[in-house]
């Protein structure tokens, strides 16, 4: 009787416990979160650009060579922050100020020159400008007046341009205004020998209440006014950007922020496109 006992015990707790095991012989994976350390999350950043940086090589190395010597323009003067960025939207298909510009036949041909803001405004400028010009741009955030003096032949190329589009202020606003004043002549004085006419743009307002100051906004004022001479004294027009969105920024540029959202970019990208035009129509 004992034996007996033994055995249906067995039968009951023994045999179903192995007959699950059999059912299923591995735990079920854990879903991934969040990384839970430092290490992890480095791990799986560099493993996304790492998957990002393949599929662009896939790409640019279908494209005819001419995009393909852009691609490695941009790659060589981008840099970390903007490089990034550009060939996730690449691969994405998204529209970027630095995509490559097939020039349409017999179509002036522009080159816009300037920083963030510039970045930002210039599809706005593209799409105003489509079927009138060739809307290039030079290949990074062009920053400073002294990142141009060691920069312009590369933004310049061998192409020849009609109209040259260009700001250097925000970055500058810190500069010494004799050293701006003196920097901003001489890229003056080179891209006039292009043969294209010029138009500086203004450097549109810094708000009093970002991290630097009340001092940034005033700078800003202070380098427009040294531009506005050294314009008037080499007889490049003007496009007073400053001016012309100052009314709307309540509404169009980010709080704390010097840069715009997409209203005021689309603003600024027509009224770039405009000055673009007048300066076009000048014999």
């Amino acid at each position: 009787m004992n034996q007996m006992k033994s055995l249906i015990f067995c039968f009951l707790f023994v045999v179903p416990l192995s007959a699950l095991v059999a059912a299923d012989p591995k735990p079920a994976a854990q879903p991934k979160g969040e990384p839970t350390n430092a290490k992890e999350a480095a791990d799986r950043k560099a493993a996304q650009a790492a998957a990002v940086d393949e599929k662009y090589a896939a790409l640019v190395a279908k494209l005819p060579p001419e995009e393909q010597a852009w691609e490695r323009v941009l790659q060589e003067n981008l840099g970390g922050f903007y490089l990034p960025l550009y060939k996730a939207g690449r691969i994405k298909g998204t529209p970027q100020a630095w995509d490559y510009v097939k020039d349409v036949p017999g179509l002036p041909r522009v080159l816009l020159i300037g920083d963030s803001v510039s970045r930002g405004y210039t599809l706005a400028a593209r799409a105003a400008l489509a079927g009138k010009a060739n809307v290039h741009r030079a290949p990074e955030n062009c920053g400073p007046t002294a990142n141009g003096l060691k920069k312009i032949e590369i933004w310049l190329g061998d192409g020849k341009w009609d109209v040259i589009h260009f700001n250097f202020g925000i970055h500058d606003r810190a500069a010494p205004a004799a050293d701006y004043q003196k920097r901003l002549e001489t890229l003056v004085a080179r891209m006039k020998k292009t043969g294209a006419k010029l138009v500086w743009a203004s450097t549109t307002p810094v708000p009093p209440d970002t991290k630097d100051g009340p001092k940034a906004a005033e700078q800003i004022v202070e380098k427009n006014r040294i531009a506005a001479e050294v314009m008037a004294k080499a007889g490049v027009a003007v496009d007073d950007l400053f001016t012309f969105i100052t009314p709307h920024l309540a509404k169009v540029q980010n709080p704390k922020d010097v840069h715009f959202n997409n209203e005021g970019y689309e603003l600024l990208g027509k009224q770039v496109a405009a000055a673009i035009e007048q300066a076009l129509a000048k014999p």
